[in-house]
């Protein structure tokens, strides 16, 4: 069994809310991290992010994935993002898929193999026509990145872990894997983070640190905290990683609160303690 790194650690880009790389790099040295998850639609749509890749190697910081948005998500709810999220809309699918290969193209350029996003809420009924499209829609998705070599991670949470294995059996789409987050499996009320890691983890390529408290109501969000400040039992979950070694990223990811950078500065000083 091998002590997990703290040259694992990461931060998510889209937790610090920057509106350009400059700021992003400053932030970062705030943390102190130098290794970041990159949102890759800003990099497409907004000018100010045009020399990224540039700043980001003259400052030292390394990118170590990529995530893409699947379009007008509406968070507001659980039944609000059930209906607007991942793969089901189709407008937000089509404009997904059509930018896809110049996702492809960014993730070359910063010479990464990997991207993350929100597939939608997987029923949980096998032959659920929902789940059908799901499973048309990721396969045409993750084509597109198999073409070039790149792993699609679907992050967890939307249902259990035992739904989402046996949809990624179903699918058998080698380059499809999981970006776990044990967050996301307290604020959708999807059981315990740990038990869905053990389940999951032969599947997983990088991993998210977000902690929360659930609400115990699938319609009702549950309250996301830093990490360690909530109900995920960290010192299981990291015994459970060192006792595969797993050498995958780790990544902090804060989506609420109104101080991102103190909060995450919290959180991996707190992480230390797991880490060698």
């Amino acid at each position: 069994m091998n002590r997990l790194s703290f040259d694992q650690l990461a931060v998510c880009s889209w937790s610090l809310k920057p509106e350009s790389p400059q700021q992003l790099v400053a932030q970062l040295r705030e943390i102190p991290l130098a290794r970041v998850q990159l949102a890759l639609d800003p990099l497409l749509d907004k000018p100010a992010w045009a020399e990224a890749r540039g700043m980001f190697a003259d400052a030292g910081v390394s990118v170590v994935s990529g995530m893409i948005e699947t379009g007008a998500e509406d968070y507001s709810t659980p039944a609000s993002i059930r209906a607007t999220g991942g793969l089901l809309p189709d407008a937000p699918f089509e404009r997904l898929l059509a930018r896809a290969p110049r996702h492809a193209d960014l993730l070359d350029a910063f010479g990464l193999d990997k991207v993350s996003f929100h597939a939608g809420f997987i029923p949980h009924i096998p032959n659920a026509p929902k789940r059908k499209i799901i499973k048309e829609r990721l396969a045409a998705l993750a084509g597109v990145f198999a073409a070039r070599g790149k792993l699609l991670l679907l992050e967890t949470g939307q249902e259990t872990a035992r739904t989402l294995a046996a949809f990624l059996d179903e699918v058998a789409l080698p380059n499809v894997r999981v970006n776990f987050d044990p967050g996301n499996m307290l604020l959708y009320s999807m059981g315990d983070p740990v038990a869905a890691l053990e389940l999951l983890l032969p599947r997983i390529a990088q991993i998210h640190i977000k902690d929360a408290v659930p609400s115990g109501d699938i319609e009702r969000w549950g309250v996301e905290q830093p990490a360690g400040e909530g109900s995920v039992d960290w010192e299981r979950f990291f015994a459970v990683l060192a006792g595969a070694d797993y050498a995958g990223d780790l990544v902090i990811e804060r989506e609420c609160g109104s101080a991102p950078i103190p909060e995450i500065a919290r959180a991996a000083a707190f992480l230390g303690k797991f880490l060698g």
